[in-house]
């Protein structure tokens, strides 16, 4: 075993890139969550966004074509997911988990003769002065543009919810939504705009997976990020801010044991593979020890369905 092989600067820019896809994940679920719906569908919509994204970047050459049609995509599919949980009024567990086994069925049908194309490449960051750095350059200045979105759509995240009234009224919905009904606020409409965003970030982060960091399709490529996504949002405490710390934690344990692995050491396979999981994993279970600090964070209309007349 030679760690020497291990370049400490290759390993935090690529942690970069395997974590964008559950940054944009989680941030669009905290969204939905804050709104008051819980959405477990998001793997199923990462997965969809993934084939949408690949389907119409191959087809049309673009990259940026493929980002916006994974986005539409999965942001119509979890309008499927709006319109049974806030006008049926269907169990919002149950109806998430449908919502996966449909995603995933339904771009393993679409993708089955995109297997082994190459889709274009993405373009890549380039500042002259600041990528050419010594270490600071290819970490931070040497990357494609969808890393440095996320980053801000997790500060436009944070400024919305904080400073804005639009926000406000979200997180409104998402405490007491007999409340905000009482007020005269449309607790349906804003809950629906809230799961869509929610899906159509789900779907960027699909197409990330698909364009950018592997980049090709692969039936069930998501792996569980969707599921990742979901751990995030609790391990961020609903903080917009947190989720970019969950997620570039279970980004850095994914390539460190890729790193080990391709150094030899001597730990079975299967254990470094599930190690991102069981250190997510451990982390809920520590950030969830202090039962009433957790409830107080999470949005307390969290799943409890609405209805107009109550």
């Amino acid at each position: 075993m030679d760690f020497s092989a291990i370049s400490v600067v290759s390993l935090l820019a690529t942690l970069m890139v395997a974590a964008t896809p559950i940054l944009l994940a989680a941030i669009g679920e905290l969204v939905t969550e804050k709104s008051g719906v819980l959405n477990l569908g998001v793997e199923g919509m990462m997965i969809f966004g993934a084939i949408c994204g690949f389907i119409a970047a191959v087809e049309t050459g673009s990259p940026l074509i493929g980002f916006i049609a994974a986005a539409a995509g999965s942001a119509a599919l979890s309008f499927l997911f709006a319109i049974l949980t806030q006008y049926l009024l269907a169990n919002q567990v149950a109806s998430g988990l449908a919502l996966t086994l449909f995603g995933l069925g339904l771009a393993a049908l679409l993708g089955h003769q995109y297997t082994g194309i190459k889709p274009p490449s993405s373009p890549k960051l380039d500042l002259p002065i600041l990528s050419d750095l010594p270490v600071v350059g290819p970490i931070l200045f040497n990357h494609d543009y969808m890393i440095y979105f996320s980053i801000l759509l997790v500060a436009g995240v944070w400024y919305f919810l904080k400073f804005t009234r639009k926000g406000l009224v979200l997180r409104a919905v998402g405490e007491n939504h007999d409340a905000a009904h009482a007020l005269g606020y449309k607790v349906i409409r804003i809950r629906i705009l809230a799961i869509m965003f929610g899906g159509a970030c789900a779907g960027l982060g699909g197409a990330y997976l698909s364009l950018i960091r592997v980049p090709q399709w692969t039936e069930g490529m998501t792996a569980g990020a969707g599921w990742i996504a979901l751990a995030i949002v609790v391990f961020a405490s609903w903080k917009p801010w947190r989720i970019i710390l969950g997620a570039y934690l279970f980004g850095g344990v994914t390539i460190l044991q890729l790193n080990l692995q391709a150094v030899g050491v001597d730990i079975p396979v299967s254990y470094l593979s599930m190690a991102p999981y069981l250190v997510t994993i451990i982390v809920l279970v520590i950030m969830s020890a202090d039962r009433k600090r957790a409830s107080l964070n999470a949005p307390a209309s969290l799943g409890r369905i609405f209805h107009a007349s109550n």
